[in-house]
Formats: structure tokens, C-alpha cells, sequence
């Protein structure tokens, strides 16, 4: 299975980027993405330990679409028929690896790929149960009890289906590939003793500490 992950999909953290790491604000009239191996994946609620390699990690929270069927060159307007759960995951960003990756025009594997730094939530919701439009999902991520994102997948720059097909375009998508769709403006650094708590529509889905 594949980790793919959206960068810059909203506008407000693609400025808040800019700021953090340099770049473009908006990136090109197309998506950007990147991926992220397997052995990334942190499940069911298991605690992160920050890596000795990085003095600076950050948490993303995402929505995340889970692929069920296979596909490829897929049409914008079939890409729905390719997902019907969503779930949270967080994108953790070693960042201080991240702004010398572009400072030096280098890849982002160093800063993005390392191992647990794609925390999944253990439950996917069928999205029927969540009025069935993926473009209009409300989340947020609270930091030790405080809210620190607010994201509505009404503000994304590419849909979904954009994504999809866009991706798709590429390579092949498969059954249980993950989709992390962008993060909202507010992400920030995580430090051990931190508590991570994520919903999505009111339902927590996401709970776990740092180390």
C-alpha cells in the first residue's frame, strides 16, 4: 500500500509554509504530492517518539481517504467511486530537515518518509454517515486540550476527485492506499509529554501522546 500526501492544499497554510520553510506560497495551478512508505504508518493510537535525527517536528492533521478499488488514468468525474470511508491522520515534519531540503532544492524523504511519521486513525467512517459529501467535512486537532486546527474540506485548492485523478494519472492507485488530502493553517511543533486528540465531525478519532 502507498501513502500519498497533498502538499499545500489549503491557502492559509501554504502561506504559513512559505513562512516556516520558504517556497511558494500557492505552488503551481496543480497539485503537489509526495509519498510516504509503509513503515511510516502509526496505528491505533500508539504513542510518536520524536527521532534523534530532528530538533524540530510538527504535526499536519489531515483528512484521509482510504482507496478501495484499482485504478489508473481515472476521470475526475468517476474518481468517487474509488473511495467511500475517510478517516485523520497526521502528518508528522521534521521540520528543520525540511527547510534545509529546500534551501539546497533537495527531496523531502528525510523530513516526510521516516518511520512513524504517518499516524492513521484506527477507525474509518463510511462517509455515507457523514451526509456523504467528502467536500464538506469539518475537522480539528487539539494540542493538550487546546485547538490548534480547524479545517473544512471546503477550502481545499484540488477536490478530492482532483486528487484522484491527478494522481491516478501516475500510477496506479490500489485497495487500502491512503490518501492525506492537506493540512489547514495552524500546524506547529510537537514535544514530548504532548497530548494529540483529532475529530472529524464531532467524532474523536485520534488520541495519543508524544514521547
Amino acid at each position: 500500500m502507498k501513502i500519498i500526501c497533498i502538499a499545500r492544499n489549503y491557502a492559509a497554510h501554504a502561506e504559513e509554509l512559505r513562512r516556516k520553510v520558504g517556497g511558494p506560497a500557492d505552488g503551481a495551478g496543480e497539485p503537489a504530492w509526495f509519498l510516504k512508505p509503509d513503515t511510516a504508518l502509526l496505528r491505533n493510537n500508539d504513542p510518536f517518539y520524536i527521532p534523534a535525527f530532528t530538533q524540530e517536528v510538527d504535526y499536519e492533521c489531515e483528512l484521509v481517504v482510504r482507496i478501495n478499488r484499482v485504478g489508473r488514468a481515472i476521470s475526475e468525474r468517476f474518481a468517487h467511486r474509488y473511495y467511500d470511508e475517510v478517516g485523520l491522520g497526521i502528518d508528522f515534519t521534521a521540520r528543520d530537515l525540511q527547510r534545509r531540503a529546500i534551501a539546497e532544492g533537495l527531496p523531502w524523504e528525510r523530513c516526510k518518509a521516516f518511520d512513524y511519521s504517518a499516524a492513521v486513525s484506527p477507525e474509518f467512517v463510511p462517509l455515507a454517515e457523514l451526509g456523504g459529501d467528502v467536500q464538506h467535512l469539518h475537522f480539528a486537532l487539539e494540542l493538550n486540550g487546546e485547538t490548534r486546527q480547524q479545517g473544512d474540506t471546503s477550502e481545499m485548492r484540488f477536490t478530492v476527485d482532483r486528487l484522484i485523478a491527478e494522481v491516478s494519472r501516475y500510477m496506479t492507485l490500489r485497495m487500502g492506499d491512503l490518501l492525506f488530502t492537506g493540512t489547514p493553517v495552524g500546524v506547529g511543533r510537537v514535544s514530548p509529554g504532548d497530548n494529540l486528540r483529532a475529530t472529524l465531525e464531532g467524532r474523536k478519532l485520534l488520541d495519543f501522546d508524544i514521547r
